[in-house]
């Protein structure tokens, strides 16, 4: 015959004051969160979505959306910002960045330091052929550049289609590819 230990109340009445402290925790954890996210993301972002556009902003072209979607995916803004501040060494990017200035651009590419410049307006400041070389060799042109290349995103062809943009250059000398 086997002794089975004696089913003592209390022992169920432990567990049970267990599981209730356990189910109040969470509940009031959970309620703790979802303050918090409602107070810290919901409300500023339901805010500042009413914030009207600097005078002269306009909405992204498709081209700009495109652009846009590359420096996401290529992970641009680890490296660069596109916010001007209020100091004196961001004078040379222009103006200081305004609110309003993000209007049409959800989610804000304010980026998180400044390893490489300042990306704002940089199609302003720099020309077209500049920044296509940048892209394709940045050793090309700034020697102690540590920018990868992304050549990926450009494409070699033979001869230019309808539509094409093209640019024939030859630089005297390149500098040896970094991995």
């Amino acid at each position: 015959m086997i002794d089975r230990p004696k089913h003592d109340e209390h022992d169920e009445h432990d567990t049970r004051s267990v599981m209730q402290n356990l189910t109040s925790f969470t509940i009031v954890s959970g309620a703790i969160f979802a303050v918090y996210a409602i107070g810290m993301a919901i409300v500023p972002g339901a805010v500042l979505s009413r914030t009207p556009p600097t005078p002269g902003t306009v909405a992204l072209s498709t081209q700009a959306q495109r652009g846009r979607n590359v420096y996401i995916g290529e992970g641009c803004a680890y490296c660069h910002t596109q916010q001007v501040r209020p100091l004196a060494q961001d004078r040379v990017w222009g103006r200081p960045s305004v609110p309003g200035d993000f209007a049409y651009a959800t989610p804000e590419l304010l980026g998180t330091e400044r390893t490489g410049p300042d990306l704002t307006n940089v199609g302003a400041r720099q020309a077209d052929l500049w920044n296509e070389i940048h892209l394709y060799q940045p050793r090309s042109l700034i020697s102690q550049s540590i920018m990868p290349s992304y050549k990926w995103l450009f494409v070699t062809k033979s001869r230019a289609e309808r539509g094409d943009v093209s640019y024939r250059f030859r630089l005297r000398s390149l500098p040896p590819e970094r991995s």
